[in-house]
């Protein structure tokens, strides 16, 4: 089943789950697992979540993002969702975002890890799966973070939300529109996004 609900696996021995260990222990496990194809491993409320990566029709919505935004972006920033785990310490978390918009100097590192202080945009798309963290973890931790601008899509519900302006307590700014209309993307990128091709949807039942 491609969209199974989430799995969590947190630091164990013996391939039992056990209680989790640090952010640093459990950055220094995700490595060593082995993660099924088409899955992503994530480190969230100090534990290590594994869900399905995206499914196919999300992809012409994400190149459809990465166009708009693309030509608004900071200097020196680039907009990719190739599969890298950004990391918040201080929120003891590490994401793998579907798209983001980064500065490009944080790759120049030999970790497998890319600080998520050099991120400027960074753009979910819920799945079953991924939802709830989608639309309460992350909105809290990319906003305490200072990430500027995050885009949530809720693909159940068909709707885009904006989240700015980024503060110790999380976002203090969000709009919310159905798919169809456009929404301002805030500064840095000061835009505005097109939804009107997000509502083209996939099959009903994915094998």
């Amino acid at each position: 089943m491609i969209d199974r609900p989430t799995e969590t696996i947190k630091a164990s021995s013996g391939g039992e789950a056990s209680k989790a260990g640090t952010f640093e222990e459990l950055c220094r496990l995700l490595p060593e697992l082995q993660v099924p194809d088409g899955y992503r491993a994530e480190i969230i409320r100090g534990s290590i979540v594994v869900s399905p990566w995206s499914l196919g029709y999300y992809l012409p919505i994400m190149r459809s993002i990465r166009e708009q935004v693309e030509p608004h972006a900071p200097d020196g920033h680039i907009v990719d969702n190739a599969p890298y785990l950004f990391t918040f310490p201080a929120s003891e978390r590490g994401y793998g975002p579907d798209l983001y918009v980064v500065d490009e100097a944080a790759f120049r590192t030999k970790s497998r890890y890319i600080p998520g202080d050099a991120l400027s945009l960074v753009a979910e798309l819920t799945s079953i799966a991924t939802r709830a963290n989608d639309m309460s973890d992350k909105a809290e931790v990319y906003g305490k973070s200072g990430v500027p601008v995050y885009l949530l899509l809720d693909m159940q519900n068909e709707t885009t939300t904006v989240f700015w302006t980024p503060s110790p307590r999380g976002y203090v700014s969000h709009l919310t529109v159905p798919f169809g209309e456009k929404v301002h993307v805030p500064a840095p990128f000061d835009c505005d996004l097109d939804t009107a091709s997000f509502l083209t949807s996939g099959e009903e039942d994915e094998t």
